[in-house]
């Protein structure tokens, strides 16, 4: 039996309080029941890691208690630092997986596409196209730097794209969902414990 790919996180500063518990491997047919607990303070933010975790095929409780009187930034900035940060100590050292991945996700008139390189080398590219000053309590300013802070702490290289859509809320989930879809690809074990690089070697 292949060796499970969890993690705990405890993030802890002036600014927020969070702490993430995550199992990378709750798909369908592993034995393993998902359960998904959000609680960031930020409702549409909840609904957003609710929907990665559901369709990347992941346990997650994830709770944070943040200086949301100031404004939103620290507590999404932070979650998606620590979920990053989570997601990359579950994984591991990168053998015997696909390393990259694709999703495309469509909600409604919205589509998405998200492009995943469990590389060791952090880069981000999010254009979302929102036009929205917030959904809900999120800014949707933060939206794309979630995507961006994700990436750097989970040290991958990431580049999501929604391609059409008129509601922001359709296509920020989309997004959040073709990006869980990308990742579920991009971990799959290969049944082989190769490093996935001509390198040898991935962080070079």
């Amino acid at each position: 039996m292949a060796e499970a790919r969890v993690a705990a996180v405890s993030r802890k500063t002036s600014e927020t309080e969070i702490q993430v518990d995550l199992n990378l491997d709750a798909v369908p047919g592993s034995g393993i029941a998902q359960v998904i607990n959000v609680k960031t303070g930020i409702g549409f933010l909840d609904h957003m890691f609710n929907a990665l975790a559901k369709h990347g095929g992941w346990c997650l409780s994830l709770t944070c208690k943040g200086d949301l009187w100031i404004d939103d930034h620290h507590s999404a900035e932070d979650c998606a630092l620590a979920l990053g940060e989570a997601f990359k100590n579950a994984l591991g050292e990168v053998r015997g997986i696909k390393r990259y991945g694709t999703g495309h996700a469509p909600l409604d008139e919205a589509l998405s596409r998200a492009v995943i390189d469990i590389s060791g080398r952090p880069y981000c590219v999010a254009s979302l196209n929102l036009t929205r000053e917030k959904i809900g309590d999120l800014s949707t300013e933060m939206i794309p730097h979630v995507f961006h802070s994700f990436a750097m702490a989970a040290g991958v290289t990431l580049h999501v794209d929604v391609l059409r859509g008129e509601n922001d809320h359709h296509k920020a989930e989309s997004a959040f969902k073709a990006l869980a879809l990308a990742i579920r690809q991009a971990i799959e074990r290969t049944g082989g414990q190769d490093v996935p690089s001509t390198k040898g070697v991935l962080n070079l």
